[in-house]
């Protein structure tokens, strides 16, 4: 795993909300290992969890299968099907719309159309805060799937507004109420604070990753 990818963050937060002893690989991306290569070979892509030798791939994928091995505490997925079923399309919901269009519109910061990709990143997250209406977490009264599957990206934001640089957030406490009530009390929970490295050691670590870019 890599300790900026949000992907990989997730499961850490899952292990850890499940009480789970485990070992976290760090992995060079511009230099693949052998081991992650033969763990996923179709995408060939973090994160990977290996369990009893036999790899499982895909950050959703993966927290479903945390959740159905250690299912004797802190559930990601409630038990009435219907209900698991919504929590599915929400997880899903964040990856394929809310988290690509966030990532768009922070690359799209001070070029042609960014201003349209934050618009398209904001109205994804007017639906996600229209889904928190009544609710202390996505999950209910206590962290899910789509609070792990979101806050892995949402808590990163906050370092990422600041090293972009913009006098508008991606997400405006003002403009999102509910949800920047949901950041706070996600960040009081001690499994979160556990899973967050120091912001100016994010900063800096995501202001070289920038500056590595540029210079390719």
């Amino acid at each position: 795993m890599t300790g900026l990818s949000p992907f990989a963050g997730r499961i850490i937060w899952a292990l850890k909300l499940k009480g789970v002893e485990f070992e976290s690989v760090e992995e060079d991306l511009t230099n693949k290992s052998d081991l992650l290569l033969q763990s996923n070979p179709v995408h060939q892509k973090i994160p990977v969890l290996i369990h009893n030798g036999k790899p499982v791939s895909e950050s959703l994928v993966i927290m479903e299968y945390i959740d159905e091995v250690w299912n004797q505490t802190c559930p990601l997925l409630p038990a009435d099907p219907h209900q698991r079923a919504l929590t599915r399309f929400w997880a899903k919901f964040v990856d394929e719309k809310a988290f690509a269009s966030m990532w768009s519109a922070l690359q799209m910061r001070g070029k042609e159309g960014g201003e349209a990709a934050l618009e398209e990143a904001h109205e994804n997250l007017r639906i996600l805060e229209k889904e928190l209406e009544g609710k202390k977490f996505f999950g209910g009264e206590s962290i899910g799937l789509v609070d792990v599957t979101f806050g892995s990206f949402a808590k990163l934001l906050d370092v990422l507004d600041e090293v972009m640089g913009s006098d508008k957030k991606m997400i405006d406490e003002d403009k999102f109420p509910l949800m920047g009530k949901w950041k706070e009390q996600l960040s009081e929970l001690a499994v979160v604070k556990s899973c967050l490295p120091p912001a100016d050691k994010l900063a800096a670590a995501v202001q070289a990753r920038r500056n590595e870019s540029a210079a390719a």
